[in-house]
């Protein structure tokens, strides 16, 4: 068996690091991805987060690597194998935080039936140390795995994806930008939309005037309480 596991920026996976994700998927080439770019790849660069990739493949025990097989009761497709699965959450190290403590990481598998993400659930996310995502493929996962190793079912929305991994990538995203030291003006997540139940308020710049349409009087007018008020 050949079990890798791959930490991006493994040089600053220390102590500092203020959140931790792990990944199982088959596809660890998608990561980081979008991920180590614009805010999310500098926290990654400086050592705010560490993401580490596990192969679920690495765990499978035939020649063919094989992670997969048959519905039991008939059915399309193929479901992933629990066996395989769970010795991919059992064997794998864990991220570099989870290493240095006893601190258990909570785990969740990328599903169309699960609890649906919102900015309340990126909230709570950001304040776990170590998280693991599970990115599923195939018609689904064996539901005891899911049952025996408490994991928790998440979902981006009503719609399907080929795969658990662009799902991760934004939620991790949606995350990542909460944690301490990732915005540049942390006063600007008050005022987002979602962050008190509404959201956000339309946005203008200059020009004042752009193809006849002028941006409202009231922004323009200093009145600090009135501008407050439109915005609400």
């Amino acid at each position: 068996m050949n079990a890798a596991a791959h930490i991006e920026n493994p040089a600053m996976a220390d102590t500092t690091t203020l959140w931790a994700a792990r990944v199982l998927t088959l596809f660890p080439e998608m990561f980081p991805g979008p991920l180590a770019v614009s805010l999310a790849g500098k926290a990654l660069n400086a050592g705010i987060w560490s993401l580490e990739t596990i192969n679920i493949r690495d765990f499978a025990t035939d020649k063919h690597h094989t992670v997969d097989d048959t519905p039991v009761g008939g059915g399309p497709g193929m479901v992933m194998r629990p066996d395989i699965l769970a010795a991919a959450l059992d064997a794998s190290p864990g991220s570099s935080n989870a290493a240095r403590s006893n601190e258990p990481s909570r785990r969740f598998v990328l599903s169309p039936r699960g609890r649906v993400f919102d900015q309340a659930m990126a909230r709570e996310i950001a304040d776990e140390r170590n998280v693991t995502f599970i990115c599923g493929r195939f018609e689904g996962i064996d539901q005891r795995v899911l049952e025996t190793r408490g994991i928790e079912e998440v979902s981006l929305g009503d719609f399907v994806l080929s795969g658990g991994e662009p799902a991760a990538i934004a939620l991790i995203d949606a995350v990542v930008r909460l944690l301490p030291g990732v915005m540049g003006d942390p006063e600007g997540l008050k005022e987002e939309s979602f962050a008190s139940g509404l959201l956000e308020y339309p946005q203008y710049t200059r020009p004042q005037t752009w193809e006849g349409r002028h941006v409202p009087a009231v922004l323009t007018s200093g009145h600090h309480a009135e501008i407050s008020a439109w915005r609400q």
